[in-house]
């Protein structure tokens, strides 16, 4: 008998050995060994609660900056759908107000149309982000110089044992694309409360069109890919040292780094996530030995290799 024996009853849906590949941007990856699907915050945390201490729990966005490894992920896989994707401006005695909510499977997009809509300045650079909030939450996710730690006021979340906790900006321990909170213990973010400035919708829209026509310009957003593959190094940017090591547009398998954005990896077609991760750490090593300079993941890779 193991942990999958006795699963916690829920009314969303178990799903046993489910290929997560569909659920991620590269389309690639193994099965997880349980695929929960919630129904609502209630049923999610009723399942941490009666889940065995011992099962791994991963939290799976909308899959845009993880690679599942083609042995696929063991334990526990939670997806939130859209009971989790609420997004709703906080509006005060006067009519109006700075505050918006976004649960933790809306879309960043989303979030910046949301505050524009309502008047709130100051996230639109989420209209740029690929991902969604939860993800936003756990990698104080940001583009074109801000960042989450810029906006956000605090975060719901659920602890591994299901207990509900809110959580200020300051706890949460941010830096550049991590909280210290996230990864020193599991969280399951169900969302935040940002705040920002008023402003005149029409200029607010404005000003996200532009990063839209930036991102259609610049990045390959249209391919199968994972967004920024690397952080970028103190005093370097890192698609200017995939560049000058010669491996933009090179293929390696089925994968490569887009000939449009050097640090963006992209699956051509029939990549594997062998080939994308070898990929990546083929440059990785690369660039140390040219460049001296080491590169960090941002794009999270989970899971296990493949069986020999």
């Amino acid at each position: 008998m193991t942990w999958k024996d006795h699963l916690p009853e829920v009314r969303g849906r178990l799903l046993l050995d489910e290929p997560l590949g569909p659920f991620t941007w590269f389309r690639v990856g193994g099965p997880a060994d349980v695929l929960f699907l919630p129904q609502d915050p209630d049923d999610l945390a009723g399942f941490l609660r009666g889940l065995d201490a011992q099962a791994p729990v991963t939290v799976l966005g909308v899959g845009s900056n993880t690679l599942v490894r083609d042995g696929g992920v063991e334990g526990v896989v939670i997806r939130l759908g859209k009971a989790f994707a609420a997004v709703e401006a906080q509006v005060d005695k006067g009519g109006s107000g700075s505050r918006i909510f976004a649960g933790a499977a809306a879309l960043d997009a989303t979030l910046a149309r949301e505050a524009a809509r309502a008047g709130i300045a100051g996230l639109e650079f989420y209209r740029g982000v690929p991902g969604s909030i939860g993800g936003a939450l756990v990698m104080n996710a940001g583009c074109y110089g801000a960042e989450t730690k810029d906006v956000l006021v605090e975060a719901y979340a659920l602890a591994r044992d299901g207990a509900p906790l809110t959580l200020s900006n300051a706890e949460l321990g941010y830096s550049y694309r991590k909280s210290a909170r996230a990864a020193a213990e599991p969280l399951v973010f169900l969302g935040g409360l940002f705040e920002g400035r008023p402003d005149d919708p029409a200029a607010i829209a404005a000003r996200m069109d532009e990063i839209t026509a930036r991102r259609e310009t610049t990045q390959p957003i249209r391919e199968k890919t994972g967004g920024s593959t690397f952080k970028n190094p103190p005093g370097h940017s890192s698609w200017k040292l995939v560049d000058a090591a010669g491996w933009r547009g090179k293929p390696y398998g089925g994968a490569m780094f887009s000939p449009l954005h050097a640090n963006f990896l992209i699956n051509t077609g029939e990549a594997t996530a062998a080939d994308l991760e070898g990929l990546g750490e083929t440059v990785r090593a690369d660039v140390k030995a040219r460049l001296g300079v080491d590169l960090e993941w941002e794009i999270k890779r989970i899971g296990r290799p493949p069986k020999a």
